[in-house]
């Protein structure tokens, strides 16, 4: 996926709300798609203080958890989705150390994409990890605009 591309996916991503149910609702249908699928993922969803839900799916490892929790300090650092970052950094050739973040708290690598509310913008960031990288992004947006279509 090029910049432009994931540029306007994300532009089309704005929720009418977003509380507690809004995330349990969201990770229920992350669960669904994802076992469905038979993906080893760990899925998160949290603000930049909170967790509000998380599992681990079969086959899943403990470096999912730690790559979900790097992606998803990226995303809310940026406020864009992790893959968008990482082309961006790519395209420029730049790297997080640029920009004062450390590799252990940080990862630009997709899977990690921002909840936005229209009038709020970022509230919290939805996380998938254990994919390769574009398919842990699109396995988010897709339970995204689930969760927008109702």
């Amino acid at each position: 996926m090029d910049i432009a591309e994931l540029e306007t996916e994300f532009a089309r991503l704005d929720l009418d709300r977003f509380d507690e149910d809004a995330a349990l609702r969201l990770g229920q249908i992350l669960v669904e798609l994802a076992s469905t699928g038979k993906m080893p993922v760990v899925i998160n969803i949290r603000t930049a203080d909170r967790t509000l839900f998380h599992a681990a799916l079969p086959g899943s490892a403990p470096l999912n958890d730690l790559w979900a929790r790097r992606k998803s300090n990226l995303a809310l650092m940026f406020q864009l989705p992790s893959l968008l970052v990482g082309q961006q950094h790519k395209a420029k050739d730049e790297t997080l150390a640029r920009h004062g973040l450390r590799a252990e708290d940080y990862a630009d690598n997709g899977g990690a994409v921002p909840i936005k509310v229209r009038g709020a913008g970022v509230v919290a960031v939805a996380t998938v990890s254990g994919l390769p990288q574009v398919e842990d992004h699109k396995l988010v947006v897709r339970a995204i605009r689930t969760l927008m279509a109702g």
